[in-house]
């Protein structure tokens, strides 16, 4: 290609409000009536240009749209001139500027991956050290009356999904009736999991897992509060469900904490939590050091993103469980060119160099932007 690797510069990162229209998709913290994304384009001296998403989730991650936008802009700004492959330099730089905030910097960290395998001519799970293999992910659903989820279910059943992720956290007993029909209406073959997104009381936790584990269910994603993780360890060892951990592990630190203290099973890996791909590698490194298998999940990231998430999966052996349906919770519209392709539930990727997405033009031109 011809790319001089050793003096590559950031010369200016193109910003988006990417606003994605969606049917209303409800889980134990609230409803989102729309993705609410940032999208970043970061270009180079060499004319490699690195795409980037991040989805805010306010209820979970404490950051919203306009805050990941409003940072972007600081963070641009601090890397122009910058190489972009210097890229465990440039990222500790983000926390210099801010603590936290994970999700805008996710954004970020996608882009100089994304520039980093196009400059190395290899599809980001090459770049990474995978190869293409097999992924079926689930399918989610959002709370809603217990008929409503059931239908909703068998209508997934009947389009052949065979893993479905079900959103709880409401009343112990409205959440029991819930699985109880879900059950009912798909029978006993298809793999339940089950997602309480903090939503049951730590006096509640135990009977209502109780309660579900005659319903086959796989796991369970975070049943309390994170500010209850000195309870996990309890739960985790008396739970006949297995417990996964999601918004109390956002760094490796949280992970190995959790870990340490036998407060999980799994681990659900998520890039708008962890920062992106370089602190998701420290959090499944330590997870299969220590036999915790993980999972790659998500909030509600456009296909670009998600294409990440696929070469991430395909480039780590221990994410043994996919919850890759992001695009699919109801977004309205599709605005990316290329990235991951859906057969089913079943996910595939290209060889394209990089990420291996871009965005429409036309839909860009649409949304409110700005220039660093």
């Amino acid at each position: 290609m011809g790319i001089k690797l050793w003096n590559m510069k950031i010369v200016k990162t193109e910003i988006y409000l990417y606003k994605i229209p969606m049917v209303p998709f409800t889980i134990a913290t609230g409803t989102m009536e729309y993705a609410q994304n940032v999208l970043i384009k970061i270009h180079t001296d060499e004319g490699i240009v690195g795409w980037g998403e991040c989805s805010a989730f306010p209820m979970i991650v404490g950051e919203t749209q306009q805050s990941c936008y409003l940072l972007a802009k600081d963070f641009a700004a601090f890397w122009k001139g910058k190489d972009p492959l210097a890229i465990e330099e440039r990222l500790k730089e983000l926390d210099n500027i801010i603590a936290g905030n994970y999700t805008a910097k996710s954004a970020f960290d996608l882009a100089l991956y994304d520039i980093a395998a196009k400059a190395a001519n290899q599809p980001l799970y090459a770049f990474l050290g995978g190869q293409q293999k097999p992924i079926e992910s689930d399918l989610t659903i959002g709370i809603g009356t217990p008929e409503e989820m059931a239908k909703q279910a068998a209508e997934f059943v009947a389009k052949g999904v065979s893993m479905i992720k079900v959103k709880l956290g409401k009343k112990p007993a409205d959440d029991i009736e819930r699985i109880k029909q879900i059950r009912a209406a798909i029978g006993k073959d298809i793999i339940l999991r089950i997602d309480a997104n903090q939503g049951w009381s730590k006096e509640d936790a135990f009977p209502v897992l109780t309660a579900l584990s005659v319903y086959d269910i796989q796991f369970c994603e975070q049943p309390m509060h994170k500010y209850y993780d000195d309870f996990l360890p309890a739960l985790c060892a008396a739970s006949p469900i297995k417990i996964m951990a999601d918004e109390s592990v956002f760094t490796h630190h949280e992970a190995r904490k959790l870990i340490q203290q036998k407060a999980c099973r799994y681990i659900n890996i998520k890039f708008s939590k962890s920062g992106g791909i370089h602190e998701a590698i420290k959090i499944h490194d330590i997870a299969k050091a220590n036999g915790i298998a993980c999972m790659m999940g998500g909030m509600l990231e456009s296909r670009l993103a998600l294409s990440a998430k696929v070469h991430f999966a395909m480039a780590h052996d221990n994410i043994h469980f996919y919850d890759m349906d992001t695009c699919l919770l109801g977004h309205t519209e599709d605005p990316v060119i290329g990235g991951v392709q859906f057969n089913g539930m079943h996910i595939s990727i290209s060889d394209t160099p990089g990420i291996g997405a871009t965005v429409d033009p036309n839909y860009l031109s649409k949304l409110e932007s700005c220039v660093v």
